[in-house]
């Protein structure tokens, strides 16, 4: 890839420029100014709520000692965690290419501190008349921006709700695709009659999802057919035989010809996937981790797993797919995940696919058109020189046909946190999750769908929730549409930075060639990019990671120096050889220099940097400056003295 030239005359889009606060607090006017406005509307909306009572609090009392010492401590303690909030990563500057953070979308700062003061809790619209609906309106908009059915008056349209981030989204992701699979067993050990139910437990548990919602509403409109009196009977009957009722342990032992299912994930899967397994019950020990490709799942080897499990009657519950990898940002073939489970159907095996896109899923933004449709990869390769590539294309273009997907408002949606997203793509099968608590639940089911979502508590993991976060999430995506012509064009830039600091890192490499190797390991599939360093003429992983661990600390926040001592902030992650693979390794460890003949797969890592370029003002074309090049001037000023210290040193 050939470095772009730096183009000071480039037309500057100044809708950008009002989405942030800004690097240099440049929009704090505009900040205040809502912020003041909105304050002094939530007052006068206290004033009037019933103007006939008189003021609680008198004039008086804020000349009262007590109240002006209590102020005074107030204040003083706001200003001491005033000063010490300073000490923070300044993940608003260009400076900063660490970790998953960046400055935050004014619209969603600006309506969630308008939210807060109304405290609304998204358990109900009992406790949340507004927010709740606009948290399934969240659920709709990401909905639409995934290519999953949109429209509530379809019988199959999608369903999101928002969590405290990816990992409880992927819990739900579990906790849905287990009650699914489970359901239709039930239904054939409680021997309901006038139901086609399928004639034994494994292919109950192995029927597509479109089949287990048919089989679920036919369920429930043969029991709403029942007389009344016999209703209740018949209902229980079905909930005693539910894994939710029985557990894990009772209901396979009842149905002793299921083994437990497995959920398979590719290696660079991010952890919550172990944690998942284990709060569902099912253990470490059903998480199957595949191979990958170039840190992509490896498809065939997905399909040799998924042909022993056909072949064995092991069950697989789930098979999840990354969309942007928390490590390099990598894509898996999610195309190739749905091809293979529409082969091993053929086989009589079935099982949900959930993409992880906490990192990722705004990047759908770039494939939709206003309309919704998909963009072709021609029309979006215009904007870059090569994403995306087939590949990439593909995986996104397959989003819709998945099952579930993760999503983080939080990351590449710049969102405070905690605001992720769980959005299933047909909604009837969130009726399985159903709780109740007459306290603040009321009504049976009904047919409205945002009628239906309003007592949110009753689908979710969470009982009470910011009410805050979903007005943020909602008013952001009203103010910039997630489609390529508004939303996209945030992870636009984002995406031609990193195709710029790509192609700087090969330039750096020849650079710098003399005394040191430098490689970005994987191409990026999104705005996430890798680069490996190693001192030239050191064949050691010990002596290679003892050098970086040196260049970390020059990089990472330390609360004991001043922020403005660092010149930039960055991130480390790790090189495994067992997730790379003995190809991988072999290729890249050689292009370093290392030694990879001595390796021990279980346990040499190899550190290297990660750079995550979320902020738009990398290249700042006001001021003729780009980040990128001063960054690897930096980091070519350090490589040189590093590599003099360690000359004289020997």
């Amino acid at each position: 890839m050939s470095a772009q030239p730096f183009n000071h005359g480039e037309p500057r889009d100044h809708t950008l420029d009002a989405c942030f606060l800004g690097p240099y607090g440049e929009n704090d006017a505009l900040l205040e100014k809502m912020l003041v406005e909105f304050l002094r509307d939530h007052v006068y909306w206290r004033r009037n709520f019933h103007p006939e009572d008189p003021p609680a609090i008198a004039t008086a009392a804020a000349h009262h000692p007590d109240y002006l010492a209590f102020e005074s401590r107030m204040r003083r303690e706001l200003h001491q965690l005033s000063a010490s909030l300073k000490k923070s990563v300044p993940f608003h500057s260009p400076r900063y290419i660490g970790h998953m953070a960046s400055d935050l979308l004014l619209p969603g700062l600006a309506a969630q501190m308008l939210t807060l003061p109304y405290n609304p809790n998204n358990v109900s619209e009992d406790a949340a008349p507004v927010t709740v609906d606009m948290e399934v309106q969240v659920g709709l908009q990401l909905a639409r921006m995934l290519g999953y059915p949109h429209d509530p008056a379809q019988d199959a349209c999608a369903f999101g709700h928002l969590t405290s981030g990816g990992t409880l989204a992927n819990y739900q992701a579990l906790r849905l695709a287990l009650a699914l699979k489970a359901f239709p067993v039930a239904l054939r050990a409680a021997k309901i009659p006038g139901l086609a139910l399928p004639e034994d437990d494994w292919s109950a548990f192995n029927l597509t999802q479109a089949d287990c919602i048919a089989l679920l509403t036919d369920w429930q409109a043969w029991l709403v057919a029942q007389p009344a009196a016999g209703r209740s009977g018949w209902l229980q009957r079905v909930e005693r035989e539910r894994i939710e009722q029985r557990g894990l342990v009772d209901f396979f032992a009842a149905h002793a010809t299921l083994k437990l299912p497995r959920v398979l994930a590719p290696v660079t899967a991010h952890y919550s996937w172990s944690k998942g397994v284990k709060l569902l019950g099912l253990g470490s020990d059903q998480l199957e981790l595949l191979p990958t490709e170039g840190m992509r799942l490896d498809r065939d080897a997905l399909r040799d797993t998924l042909e022993r499990c056909a072949r064995e009657q092991q069950p697989v519950l789930m098979c999840v797919a990354v969309l942007g990898g928390t490590e390099y940002g990598t894509i898996d073939p999610i195309d190739q995940v749905l091809a293979a489970r529409d082969a091993s159907r053929q086989r009589g095996l079935d099982f949900a696919v959930h993409v992880d896109a906490a990192w990722g899923g705004y990047l759908a933004t770039l494939f939709r058109n206003e309309d919704g449709s998909l963009r072709p990869r021609d029309e979006v390769a215009t904007d870059y020189v090569q994403f995306p590539t087939p590949a990439v294309h593909a995986a996104f273009a397959a989003l819709g046909a998945t099952d579930s997907v993760t999503v983080d408002p939080h990351k590449l949606g710049y969102l405070p946190y905690g605001s992720g997203a769980f959005i299933c793509r047909d909604h009837r099968a969130m009726s399985l999750l159903a709780e109740r608590a007459d306290y603040v639940f009321h009504g049976g089911t009904p047919k409205d769908y945002l009628a239906r979502y309003r007592s949110l508590g009753q689908f979710i993991p969470e009982g009470s929730k910011s009410g805050a976060a979903a007005a943020a999430v909602y008013v952001t995506h009203k103010v910039l549409p997630l489609d390529h012509a508004h939303f996209g064009r945030l992870p636009c830039a984002t995406v031609r930075a990193a195709e710029t600091f790509h192609a700087r890192a090969q330039r750096f490499a020849l650079e710098l060639a003399d005394c040191v190797h430098a490689l970005v390991p994987f191409a990026p599939d999104s705005n996430l990019v890798c680069l490996a360093l190693n001192p030239r003429g050191n064949r050691s992983i010990t002596a290679a990671n003892a050098f970086m661990r040196e260049l970390h600390d020059t990089l990472r926040c330390d609360p004991q120096q001043p922020l403005q001592t660092k010149e930039f902030f960055g991130s480390v992650t790790t090189l495994r050889p067992d997730m790379l693979g003995h190809a991988q390794t072999t290729r890249i460890f050689q292009a370093l220099g290392l030694d990879a003949s001595s390796i021990d797969p279980d346990e040499d890592r190899l550190m290297i940097l990660r750079h995550t370029l979320m902020n738009p003002y990398l290249i700042d074309h006001e001021n003729g400056i780009s980040y990128i090049d001063r960054y690897f001037e930096f980091l070519g000023r350090r490589m040189r003295a590093m590599h003099q210290a360690a000359s004289h040193s020997t």
